[in-house]
């Protein structure tokens, strides 16, 4: 059975009360958390939003003109019947 890893800001906010208010230990330990969790982001080979979002709107429009076709073959082939 596979441990689930708490949420970043679980653990953020956990190193955040460890650290107290001593603000330059806990930047540090901020920028260098962001760091690995964004290094750790683009290792897995994921797109962005907007890339995402556009290639959306490409299979809308790709799935709207197949149906048009459909349609367009189905009136087509119907016609061929009825010669």
């Amino acid at each position: 059975m596979a441990i689930k890893p708490p949420p970043f800001s679980d653990v953020a906010r956990q190193l955040g009360n460890l650290l107290g208010d001593n603000g330059g230990i806990k930047d540090e330990v901020d920028r260098t958390m962001r760091g690995l969790v964004q290094s750790g982001l683009a290792k897995m080979d994921m797109v962005s939003r907007d890339e995402f979002d556009a290639q959306t709107a490409v299979l809308a429009r790709t799935r709207t003109r197949v149906e048009e076709l459909e349609r367009q073959l189905e009136a087509l082939l119907q016609q061929r019947q009825d010669d």
